[in-house]
């Protein structure tokens, strides 16, 4: 397809999604948005952590006829709320990280299978590639919904429904790099008489391990994002404070909640990039 057609099939596509909803009245920002948007932001202006120093130590809840309801010290509950947040946080590493390693160990065998220059037999490089399509095209939350039904809530339906997903994405970018090699170093190791594995070890691996390492990086970042949303289904995480944050309009809460998740994405990607400059 030309330049050409695909920005008018483009063009035609974004004018069927805006006659649609606007024929539907789906274009609607609902009442009082700005007023909405001010109140919200006011209230993300000020991240409920800021309470661990500046909080009332006193702060007294009354009924509407003056009954005192209760006294809470701001100070102790932030105190309590933020070291929920950190163990939140170290169970959200715990599922994008153990969830990562698995997907690129199941996708190792599948992407050798799937690289056309590896010649492997028609039927098995098909049903690679299906296997890659499939997992790859279904959402990690579909995913996560599937499995907390079978194995319950906890970071373990969190861990298998990243591995299922990403897998698909771990499939496609090993295959690719595979199929970047440089063939002759590897058709000079089979006329050794070299096993597959040997062949592998000696001839792909060393080729292919620096892109490995990097596309191995790229997802688990990606997952470090994708696995704060699992707790809205049970798996447990940072995803579980945001859903309470959500629910019960603390938005102060849900923006300190949003900074930790931005400081864990920036440190990976910081640490990341070191990395794969090391590597390349």
């Amino acid at each position: 397809m030309s330049l050409h057609r695909f920005g008018l099939a483009y063009a035609l596509l974004l004018a069927a999604c805006l006659g649609s909803l606007a024929a539907q009245g789906d274009l609607s920002l609902g009442r009082a948005p700005w007023d909405n948007l001010t109140r919200t932001l006011g209230d993300f202006a000020r991240p409920s952590f800021l309470d661990l120093w500046f909080g009332p130590e006193r702060l007294e809840y009354r009924s509407e006829d003056g009954a005192l309801l209760r006294v809470e010290d701001r100070r102790a509950v932030e105190a309590n709320f933020l070291l929920a947040v950190g163990r939140g946080a170290w169970v959200t590493l715990q599922i994008a990280t153990l969830g990562s390693l698995l997907a690129a160990l199941l996708a190792l065998p599948l992407a050798l299978l799937a690289a056309r220059n590896l010649h492997a037999p028609r039927w098995a490089q098909g049903a690679a590639r299906a296997v890659l399509d499939a997992t790859r095209a279904v959402h990690t939350l579909v995913f996560g919904l599937l499995l907390v039904g079978i194995v319950g809530l906890g970071p373990m339906a969190g861990i298998l429904a990243i591995a299922l997903h990403s897998l698909g994405s771990y499939g496609k970018l090993f295959a690719e790099s595979i199929e970047s090699l440089d063939m002759a170093a590897v058709d000079a190791v089979r006329a050794t008489g070299a096993s597959p594995l040997q062949v592998f070890g000696r001839a792909v691996l060393p080729q292919v391990a620096p892109q490995f390492v990097g596309h191995h990086l790229y997802v688990w970042e990606f997952n470090i994002r994708d696995s704060t949303v699992l707790g809205l289904i049970g798996a447990g995480g940072l995803g579980l404070l945001i859903t309470e944050a959500v629910s019960l309009f603390q938005w102060s809460r849900l923006a300190t909640l949003l900074i930790v998740v931005i400081l864990m994405v920036v440190s990976f990607d910081a640490l990341s990039r070191r990395l794969r400059e090391a590597l390349l």
